[in-house]
């Protein structure tokens, strides 16, 4: 089982260690304190935010606690109306997240308008429809040297209706696969566990083939990475026993019924912070009338965020 050494460990984490996995008695101390913060309601996660431009020293530590015990936080604007795309660029920043992923939907900027399209390059992508949205971790067919450690998922307009999502902790996914079986996390961390084939559009490859595993520790510190889709198609497993009865596990896990799975969804001038937890999303559905179309704005970095 890959370890953490301690030399490996990096001053200031707030799980000492991070994971123990070389020593039983850390680990155990580790996964107790993990799960000891569930089952957790919503409101929980919740930090209000004044001015979003000017986050107070009360703000960001509220923010760091809450992710530093689930990995999330969701934040609450006092003023709705003051969405934009600046502003999530702008709370990034304040939180250490500099370097944001320009991906193929993404606008100049780097953050991505999600609402339903109807023509263009994205209406092709489920993101960009009404559809249910299956548990994944986001940019898990990005390469190595652009892996996603964080998002930011802010929502200027909700749907008329539906469009809840399900959220989970990586760490808490892991706990569970590994106290199933070690041999189960051991497959998931495996070079070749998962593999995206390559994205083709009209004949030309706009994203080569990318193999990788599901479950790695982050060679910038240490902490734990997960890459992840429970999409059926255009994903290809590692045909083996172990990773078969890994991926089983992790559908079982993710069950909407799981005390660790939070249910929410977000309204105007809420937004979902993370360090690129699993999240799924309901169907919806738009009203006919612009304000009840929904719209969020999302940017996702390489970088963690800060003091978490």
């Amino acid at each position: 089982m890959p370890t953490l050494s301690h030399s490996a460990r990096v001053t200031g984490t707030p799980d000492p260690g991070p994971y123990g996995l070389d020593s039983p008695e850390a680990y155990r101390s580790w996964r107790q304190r993990r799960l000891d913060a569930y089952p957790c309601q919503p409101s929980e996660l919740v930090v209000p935010i004044a001015d979003p431009l000017r986050l107070t020293p009360e703000e960001k530590a509220g923010l760091v606690r809450t992710l530093r015990t689930y990995n999330m936080a969701i934040y609450q604007l006092r003023e709705p109306a003051a969405s934009s795309k600046g502003m999530v660029l702008a709370l990034g920043g304040a939180l250490g997240l500099h370097r944001v992923d320009q991906n193929l939907c993404s606008d100049e900027d780097s953050v991505s308008a999600l609402e339903v399209r109807d023509t263009g390059r994205a209406h092709s992508y489920i993101p960009y429809t009404s559809r249910r949205l299956r548990w994944h971790t986001d940019g898990y067919y990005n390469d190595p040297g652009h892996r996603i450690r964080s998002f930011i998922l802010h929502c200027v307009r909700p749907a008329a209706t539906g469009g809840e999502n399900d959220l989970m902790d990586p760490e808490i996914a892991f706990i569970l696969i590994h106290d199933t079986d070690p041999e189960l996390s051991r497959a998931l961390m495996a070079p070749d566990a998962m593999t995206i084939p390559a994205n083709i559009e009209e004949g030309r490859q706009v994203r080569p083939e990318q193999s990788g595993p599901v479950f790695e520790f982050d060679p910038a510190d240490g902490r734990l990475l997960m890459r992840y889709s429970a999409r059926g198609r255009n994903i290809v497993w590692r045909d083996d026993a172990a990773t078969r009865a890994a991926v089983a596990r992790l559908n079982e896990i993710m069950d909407r019924d799981s005390p660790y799975v939070i249910h929410h969804r977000l309204e105007a001038g809420q937004g979902l912070l993370s360090n690129n937890v699993l999240h799924a999303r309901a169907a919806f559905e738009d009203g006919r009338e612009p304000a009840r179309r929904r719209l969020l704005y999302r940017a996702r970095y390489y970088d963690r965020i800060r003091g978490t």
